[in-house]
C-alpha cells in the first residue's frame, strides 16, 4: 500500500502527459479547420473556468484559506505566464511549424528551462565542484543542443512510425470527409518552421516561470482545485482580451457541432479542468522540478498519436510535413 501511495504523483503525471498528448492532436485538427490561434486558447480557458469554478466551490469551500493580495498577484502571474503567454505561443508555434511532433519535441526543454529559472530565482544552486552540479549543467546544455538540432537539422525518416499511419488509417482523411480541412496544412515554409520552433522554446521558459510561481502559491494556498480555477479564470480574461484585439468578427468565434467545439471542450474540460488540478497537487507534493521531469514522456505519446491520426512523417532532427 505504501508503494502505491508513493507512486501516486508519478501515475498522475503520466496521465497528465497523455492527456496533453491527445490535446496536441485536437489542437492540430482545429487549426487545420481554420480556427484562430487566440480564439482557440480563449475558448479553452472559458470551458476550463466553467468546469473548475463550481468544482472548486463545492470541494474546497470549507477548507479554503482567505485570498490575500500576495496570493491574488501570484494567481494573476500564473494565469499570465502559464496560460495566456504559454498557450498562445505554443499553439502559434504549432500553426507555424504545421507539426505537433516538432513542437512537442521542443517542449522537452521544460526541465532545462525550469532549472535555469530556478537558478535565476535562487531556488536552485549550481555547485560545479560536485558531480551532481556538473551533471545538471551538462544535462541543460545537452537539452539546449538537442533543441537546436531538432530546429535546424532534418535527418532520415523513421519508417516504422509512418507505417503505423498506413496500417491504422488517418483521422485526417475522416476529418476531411466531414467538411474539415479548411486550414493551411502543408503550406508551411522553412522560415516559418524555424520561427515556430523558437516560439515553442520561449513557451518552455514561460511554463517554467509558471511552475516556479505556482509552487510558491501552493505553499500558502494549498487548494489545488481553487488554484486551477482561479488561474484558468485569470488566463481566460487575459486570453479573451488578446483575442478580441485581433478577432472581433463573429464568424471566428462561432462554434458548431464540429472539430472546433470538440477541440475547445476537450482542451478546457479534460486538458485544463482535470489535468491542471492534478498538476497543482503534484507541484504541492513534489515541487516544480519533479513535475517538469515528466515532460519528455509527451514526445513518445505524440509521436505515436500524430503518426497514426495525422499521418505525420517522423524524421531524426526536423520533422517532415504531413502528407
Amino acid at each position: 500500500m505504501g508503494v502505491v501511495h508513493r507512486a501516486k504523483p508519478a501515475m498522475a503525471m503520466v496521465a497528465v502527459e497523455f492527456v496533453f498528448s491527445a490535446l496536441q492532436i485536437f489542437i492540430k485538427l482545429a487549426l487545420d479547420d481554420g480556427m484562430d490561434v487566440r480564439v482557440l486558447v480563449a475558448y479553452r480557458l472559458m470551458f476550463a473556468t466553467a468546469f473548475l469554478c463550481p468544482l472548486a466551490f463545492l470541494l474546497e469551500r470549507k477548507k479554503r484559506p482567505p485570498l490575500t493580495m500576495k496570493v491574488v498577484l501570484g494567481l494573476f502571474l500564473c494565469g499570465l505566464f502559464g496560460i495566456a503567454i504559454n498557450q498562445n505561443l505554443l499553439v502559434l508555434a504549432m500553426k507555424l511549424t504545421n507539426s505537433t511532433t516538432i513542437v512537442t519535441a521542443l517542449s522537452n526543454l521544460t526541465p532545462q528551462s525550469t532549472f535555469i529559472v530556478a537558478i535565476l530565482t535562487r531556488q536552485e544552486m549550481v555547485k560545479l565542484g560536485k558531480a551532481s552540479g556538473r551533471a545538471k549543467l551538462a544535462g541543460t546544455l545537452v537539452g539546449l543542443g538537442g533543441a537546436m538540432l531538432v530546429t535546424f537539422y532534418r535527418g532520415p525518416e523513421i519508417g516504422f512510425m509512418h507505417r503505423l499511419a498506413l496500417t491504422a488509417g488517418g483521422l485526417r482523411d475522416a476529418h476531411a470527409q466531414h467538411g474539415g480541412g479548411g486550414g493551411h496544412a502543408g503550406t508551411t515554409t522553412t522560415a516559418a518552421r524555424i520561427v515556430g520552433s523558437f516560439l515553442a522554446i520561449t513557451s518552455c521558459f514561460s511554463y517554467a516561470i509558471w511552475l516556479s510561481i505556482q509552487a510558491k502559491v501552493g505553499e500558502v494556498f494549498p487548494c489545488h482545485y481553487s488554484i486551477a480555477a482561479l488561474v484558468c479564470l485569470s488566463g481566460a480574461v487575459q486570453s479573451a482580451l488578446l483575442a478580441l484585439c485581433f478577432r472581433r468578427d463573429s464568424p471566428h468565434w462561432r462554434l458548431g457541432l464540429d472539430v472546433r467545439l470538440y477541440s475547445s471542450a476537450y482542451a478546457g474540460v479534460v486538458a485544463s479542468g482535470l489535468a491542471f488540478p492534478l498538476m497543482s497537487w503534484c507541484l504541492r507534493k513534489r515541487g516544480p522540478l519533479y513535475v517538469a521531469m515528466f515532460g519528455p514522456l509527451i514526445i513518445v505519446f505524440v509521436a505515436v498519436l500524430s503518426s497514426i491520426f495525422l499521418d505525420e512523417t517522423l524524421h531524426l532532427g526536423m520533422y517532415a510535413m504531413p502528407l
